[in-house]
């Protein structure tokens, strides 16, 4: 399958709304041809136009026939998924069925912004920013190993979110290795959210849950 052009535009669908977005797909475009690998679904319309569908969660063993009927279970299925959001001013896990959230805990950390002070003084301000921060994703690998390493054999994936210096600070919290472990086997981008609160995590089902749609032209 040929991969989307740099040029393609993206749009986000909830999965509830995939077969209503691919009847009006071929409503615009004429009748559909499909091909489809282990992450991805690709639509040709009849004017040429194309549209590829990622899954959320792949790999997805693919179909022989009804693809799209078969692409609609896969991406509405209700999952266990754990969620990381770490930023310098808090932190926040959870662990999601569908789009309920089962269990979470979130938490606040401080860092100080920075200072334009020299010499001496700013050696000391970094000094000093710098443990806050390792205090900050130290509480943060704390909440991850309550509410997220009990669950680590029983979830599907974990979606990662907020800051990457941050996530990956925790991360390397040794308790976490097969969290980390179990991120690596769907690498996506960020999440990108606020400083985490319980709101911004509930929020995050409708991030991970959507199936991006890359669109030509």
């Amino acid at each position: 399958m040929d991969d989307p052009p740099v040029s393609a535009r993206t749009v986000s669908v909830a999965p509830e709304r995939i077969s209503t977005w691919i009847d009006g797909f071929a409503d615009r475009h004429g009748a559909v041809q499909t091909s489809a690998d282990e992450s991805r679904v690709l639509l040709l319309g009849a004017d040429g136009d194309r549209a590829w569908l990622e899954l959320p969660f792949p790999p997805w063993e693919i179909p022989v026939s009804r693809v799209l009927t078969s692409l609609s279970v896969e991406v509405n299925r209700d999952r266990r998924v754990g969620v990381l959001l770490v930023r310098r001013g808090g932190y926040a896990a959870g662990v999601f069925h569908g789009a309920e959230l089962l269990s979470s805990k979130v938490g606040s950390g401080y860092v100080q912004g920075t200072t334009k002070a020299g010499g001496w003084s700013q050696q000391r301000y970094a000094r000093r920013r710098d443990n806050q921060a390792r205090a900050a994703f130290g509480q943060a690998a704390d909440v991850a190993a309550r509410i997220l390493v009990p669950e680590q054999d029983r979830i599907e994936a974990l979606v990662l979110g907020g800051d990457q210096v941050a996530v990956t600070a925790t991360l390397s919290d040794p308790r976490l290795a097969a969290l980390a472990a179990l991120a690596e086997r769907r690498p996506r981008p960020l999440l990108a959210v606020a400083d985490p609160r319980l709101k911004i995590l509930q929020a995050t089902a409708s991030q991970f849950r959507a199936v991006r749609i890359r669109l030509d032209p």
